[in-house]
């Protein structure tokens, strides 16, 4: 088709208008808590480690993700211009869904920087040089593309014999496929293949690298080391719970969407566009001492 149209949030079509005022506000905050942080990060040579530089990668990539959905969502919730066209709508896709992998792969980098910093204090500058935390985005970076390429290529494929209006506030995958004709079988079964290899082989070693951080916590001597290194892994937690519960919440109410009503589901999954990347550098920015003191 030449062009979809995007509606915005399901029935609550009247009341989108002041939604998007706190939508904005958070935009608001993305934009300067993110370019904040990475400007104290390129400033500071003191901050050019492996914490850091994964925080700054996690800056650009909240920064990508509000921007390539909010300014046109912001549009069609103030001024109506829901149309969007068919190449735009599958660019919007892209960006949305690689830098949604690449988010969860940052933050699965940076439990491995937490578990060799306090597992393996004495070597944590030698096995997470520079040049590894490099790759290490690189690869992160290169698994999105390729996981989600084959998303895009299948619906650029695909005809679209049904109504061109979308029951979404962005071009999000599953809301597309439910416009085209056929059979979407596969559209659908590689969409969950993405979901579960990301998710599924990030929290896999999340988990076992906050469980070998618990055991080796549990046997430091003094209460006060103890709550020292917790007090280092409670930012990235925090972090965790606020990417990973909307992000799967979205994803299993768009495959098993029975008695999830349209607003919620649809609200839910701007959130997790916009919650994540305004909560990131204040978490990080009040947690973080070496950060704090710079901002001070």
């Amino acid at each position: 088709p030449p062009y979809f149209r995007l509606i915005g949030i399901p029935g609550l079509e009247e009341e989108q208008f002041w939604i998007a005022f706190p939508f904005c506000i958070m935009y608001g905050i993305t934009l300067l808590g993110n370019i904040t942080l990475l400007l104290i990060i390129k400033t500071e040579p003191s901050l050019h480690e492996p914490m850091f530089l994964f925080l700054a990668t996690l800056a650009v990539t909240d920064l990508v993700l509000s921007t390539s959905t909010i300014p046109k969502m912001l549009s069609i919730f103030w001024l109506g211009f829901g149309e969007i066209r068919f190449l735009s709508c599958l660019t919007q896709m892209f960006f949305i869904h690689v830098f949604s992998t690449v988010e969860s792969g940052v933050l699965t980098a940076m439990a491995l920087d937490r578990f060799v910093a306090i597992c393996y204090p004495l070597r944590h500058s030698s096995i997470l040089s520079v040049p590894v935390v490099v790759a290490l985005v690189s690869l992160v970076l290169l698994r999105g593309v390729l996981l989600v390429g084959p998303v895009c290529i299948l619906l650029h494929q695909r005809h679209f014999c049904r109504h061109h209006v979308i029951a979404h506030s962005y071009c999000e995958h599953m809301a597309v496929v439910r416009l085209a004709c056929g059979d979407t079988r596969a559209n659908d079964i590689y969409g969950l293949f993405v979901v579960f290899t990301v998710t599924g082989t990030d929290l896999v070693v999340i988990s076992v690298s906050y469980a070998m951080i618990l055991r080796v916590v549990t046997r430091l001597p003094s209460r006060e080391a103890r709550l020292k290194a917790f007090s280092t892994c409670t930012s990235h937690l925090c972090v965790i719970l606020a990417f990973y519960t909307p992000a799967l919440f979205t994803c299993f109410a768009h495959h098993f969407r029975h008695g999830i009503p349209p607003p919620v589901h649809i609200m839910v999954a701007n959130l997790y566009l916009l919650l994540p990347p305004a909560l990131n550098p204040v978490v990080y920015g009040v947690r973080t001492k070496k950060l704090w003191d710079r901002v001070l």
